[in-house]
């Protein structure tokens, strides 16, 4: 199969990090602690990190039993979500190089998605129970 490396940095570059992706697919997180994070939905890349330099900007905060969230120390760029179990990374589709051939097609915890956004693209949508399952599986 195929891989794509894809390069991106935080806002002010003091972090830069490589992802390997199977391909250039972009989710949606509806969860509430995505939308508290960055004021709304988290929209990610999700793959292998493969490089991060900058290392001793990136500050993690612990979110939950199962997860963290990694962010750049100097300018708060929001640089990761990490699965603890398995070190699956998710990076915000925004820090990496290139709008050209990402294509939207999943949108997780939707039973927590609020009434005031929609967004028109036809996806695959699952609940958050539906996600824990999913990885509980890999």
């Amino acid at each position: 199969m195929a891989h794509f490396d894809k390069h991106g940095s935080c806002l002010c570059g003091a972090v830069n990090l490589t992802l390997r992706i199977a391909r250039p697919s972009v989710s949606a997180c509806h969860c509430a602690t995505c939308r508290k994070w960055g004021g709304g939905p988290l929209l990610v890349a999700e793959g292998e990190l493969l490089q991060l330099t900058g290392e001793q900007h990136v500050c993690i905060h612990d979110s939950s039993d199962w997860a963290e969230r990694g962010f750049c120390g100097q300018c708060g760029s929001h640089l990761f979500y990490r699965l603890k179990s398995n070190g699956h990374h998710a990076v915000p589709v925004g820090l990496l190089d290139g709008d050209d051939d990402w294509q939207f097609d999943s949108q997780i915890f939707i039973e927590s998605k609020p009434a005031y956004y929609c967004f028109a693209n036809q996806t695959r949508e699952l609940t958050g129970e539906q996600v824990f399952a999913e990885f509980a599986g890999s």
